[in-house]
């Protein structure tokens, strides 16, 4: 029997343990030595990491392919990868790298400074003959670049156009890893259906809505995996994942439902908690629509009882929000603001000054996804907050890669506010890809609700333009306080990260970065 045919009976076993479980409360699945069986959130969109913008399809690729750089162990601190050292001009525009030696992707092409070109060529130059794989969404994390130069096999020169201090972050950043430029030759625009990367893990089949298989590489650069292989399986409601934990069928299960964290208690399972750079908010449709109106956008913030949905919601998992920063970024989060206070009220003036009693809202919720908590529970709850204080709302419930398609270009004409979470790497990174008015939709950002201050705008481009970083921290902190008076988004929470694992697994710890590093992974 294949290795892809034990896993397949393996998983078929598990689903049919699971269904009895759900009827006895009898675990009896049992799933194989070396072979991590992982419950995900959603199906990934694609396997390039250059197209895709969700948590749930990095926790794949940061197993199958390697970037330049990385995050060190426990932190968000860069450390080398692929390249082994860099330089850096005087004037901050300049970095330049030496490649680790030896290095090939796992379908044997050789990984040399050339295929690093390839690489931010494809995402950035629209003439280049692979461009068309895309599309590129955070492409923005390397606008900075000018021009990428070979200088010889092992050293490339990155120019860019001005000094932009979240570089080295970017690059760490799962749309910054290297893919093999032989596949995407082979197989263009199916290229995210046939990754090929440098990492612990090889790709090995993709079943829609059923697994992402990925084998251990024992050639990495970096030491072989311990683990035989991983199998990703996409597991979208949340309680069909919490039974298929308790019934064995899966090893490691991410973003447990906070309702269920007492299931997990005792020696046969481990909970893992990770602060990290998490904000929960509800993009509101600033441009049209009652939303338009700053007044009403603050009774929003000033409706939601933020701190109930903490508490009877989340089970305490997270703390409620102030402004758009995650506090996980201490050095620039602005710890003078307070969050908007629960104040039906306040809430109530608000709308009737603005005239907007009894408008009717759409509101746009998924039913699972990369960092989205308890979203259906959620949503339900920001309705009753909304219609209480006179809004009407309508609830439009969607699976997470249909919601992405329908919230990401933009909220004009389809509904006035939208459930959204983001897991960043640098306090740079969700403000400018998602509020700045360059980064409205239809100018390839992700500010879907068309907020627009110049004020805040020039307050980000100074900061990723500055190398020092107390300064880059009072940016940000002024960007902040300008952000949460304005209330384009209603700010909810900042999310405790969390995973469980079985008595089986070893050595697995949790990110700051929110990623799954399984590498050094053992399972009995």
């Amino acid at each position: 029997m294949t290795f892809l045919e034990m896993t397949r009976r393996t998983m078929l076993a598990a689903t049919a343990a699971t269904a009895l479980a759900l009827g006895s409360g009898v675990a009896l699945a049992q799933t194989p030595p070396g072979v991590l069986i992982v419950g995900q959130i959603a199906e990934p969109k694609a396997l390039d990491p250059a197209a895709v913008t969700a948590v749930n399809d990095f926790r794949i690729l940061m197993n199958v392919y390697d970037g330049l750089v990385r995050y060190k162990d426990g932190t968000l601190e860069v450390e080398p990868a692929l390249a082994t050292g860099w330089t850096i001009s005087d004037d901050g525009t300049e970095y330049t790298f030496t490649l680790r030696e030896g290095v090939s992707f796992h379908d044997g092409s050789v990984f040399d400074a050339e295929a690093v070109k390839f690489n931010f060529d494809r995402m950035l130059k629209e003439d280049h003959p692979y461009h068309n794989t895309g599309p590129f969404p955070l492409s923005f994390f390397f606008s900075a670049i000018e021009a990428v130069d070979v200088i010889d096999a092992q050293t490339v020169k990155f120019t860019l156009n001005a000094p932009y201090a979240p570089f080295l972050s970017n690059l760490a950043y799962p749309t910054g890893l290297i893919v093999s430029p032989a596949a995407v030759a082979e197989h263009g625009a199916e290229f995210g259906r046939n990754p090929s990367g440098t990492g612990a893990f090889k790709f090995a089949e993709w079943r829609s809505n059923e697994a992402v298989v990925v084998e251990a590489n024992p050639d990495y650069w970096d030491g072989a995996p311990d683990l035989q292989a991983v199998v990703f399986r996409p597991i979208t409601d949340a309680n069909t994942r919490t039974a298929e934990m308790l019934a064995g069928g899966i090893d490691l299960m991410v973003e447990v439902p906070p309702v269920a964290l007492s299931e997990f208690q005792g020696d046969a399972y481990t909970l893992h908690e990770q602060a990290g750079p998490h904000v929960w908010f509800l993009i509101l449709n600033a441009k049209k629509g009652p939303f338009a109106d700053k007044r009403v956008r603050q009774a929003a913030n000033y409706a939601v009882n933020k701190q109930a949905i903490v508490n009877d919601v989340l089970e305490g998992t997270a703390a409620v929000a102030a402004g758009p920063t995650p506090p996980a970024f201490a050095w620039a989060y602005n710890e003078a603001l307070e969050p908007y206070p629960y104040d039906p009220a306040k809430a109530k003036a608000l709308i009737a000054e603005a005239g907007a009693e009894g408008a009717e809202l759409t509101f746009y919720v998924t039913e699972g996804g990369s960092g989205m908590l308890d979203p259906v529970a959620m949503g339900t709850a920001i309705q009753a907050d909304l219609q209480a204080v006179g809004l009407k709302v309508k609830i439009e419930t969607y699976e997470w890669n249909t919601f992405l398609g329908k919230v990401n270009p933009g909220l004009e004409g389809k509904a006035d506010m939208a459930e959204m979470a983001w897991m960043t790497n640098d306090p740079d990174t969700l403000p400018f890809l998602a509020l700045r008015t360059g980064a409205w939709p239809d100018k390839g950002g992700f500010n879907s609700g068309y907020y627009s201050n110049p004020e805040v705008d020039q307050l980000l481009e100074a900061a990723r333009a500055s190398t020092n970083q107390a300064e880059r921290a009072k940016l940000y902190q002024d960007m902040q306080v300008i952000v949460q008076e304005d209330a384009p988004w209603v700010f909810v929470a900042n999310w405790k990260q969390n995973a469980v694992t079985s008595d089986r697994v070893e050595n697995f710890t949790l990110q700051p970065s929110f990623f799954l590093l399984l590498d050094d992974v053992v399972k009995e």
